[in-house]
């Protein structure tokens, strides 16, 4: 068909003329295609962070999680692999959060990093001394590893969910913050629905 259409609707002066076009269009095609994959690619998982960041608010999550933490198979739970240290990212994550003014987090940490022996992951100490300073302060919270996952996983039926995947490979170092609302706190709510009932 191909062929047909060639021979007997082009004439032979405009057929190099019309492959100029043709392969110039393609080209053209290409360039655009690979400048916009390489765009997305590049894009760094901090550009990430601030672009969900804006959109995230109460009951949604942000984890920073060590690199043997599961990918989900939920479509509102979305994972990128920063490539970095865990503290660096746990520092990053705060900051961030701090610094937006709608939200607030509440920080869960595995219950099991507590128990986890020096002699059986090297360096889970100075881990656990450097993120515990690291905390001092927030609201933080501890629960079984498999409770979190399942929370995160109740969660992503309605709301969605950043994970940020680090290298560090000691276990039940996963860092969990669930975001809530950074300009109405529970006492408040309480007593508006006190205020409600009367």
């Amino acid at each position: 068909m191909i062929k047909f259409i060639w021979e007997f609707h082009l004439t032979d002066e405009n057929k190099l003329e019309y492959m100029k076009k043709l392969i110039t269009g393609v080209l053209l095609s290409m360039f655009c295609a690979f400048t916009m994959i390489a765009q997305n690619g590049n894009k760094s998982w901090k550009a990430e962070l601030q672009e969900q960041l804006q959109l995230l608010g109460h009951r949604n999550w942000i984890l920073v999680v060590d690199e043997a933490y599961p990918l989900q198979s939920k479509a509102a739970i979305k994972t990128i692999h920063t490539g970095q240290e865990q503290l660096t990212v746990v520092a990053d994550v705060m900051q961030a959060i701090d610094q937006a003014s709608h939200v607030y987090p509440v920080v869960f940490l595995d219950k099991e990093i507590d128990f986890v022996p020096e002699k059986e992951a090297a360096g889970i100490n100075d881990y656990r001394k450097n993120l515990f300073k690291m905390l001092k302060g927030k609201d933080v919270n501890k629960k079984l590893h498999e409770a979190l996952i399942a929370d995160v996983d109740e969660a992503a039926k309605v709301f969605n969910i950043l994970v940020l995947k680090t290298n560090l490979t000691i276990p039940y170092t996963s860092v969990f913050f669930r975001l809530d609302c950074g300009y109405w706190n529970g006492e408040q709510e309480k007593e508006m629905r006190k205020l409600m009932n009367d």
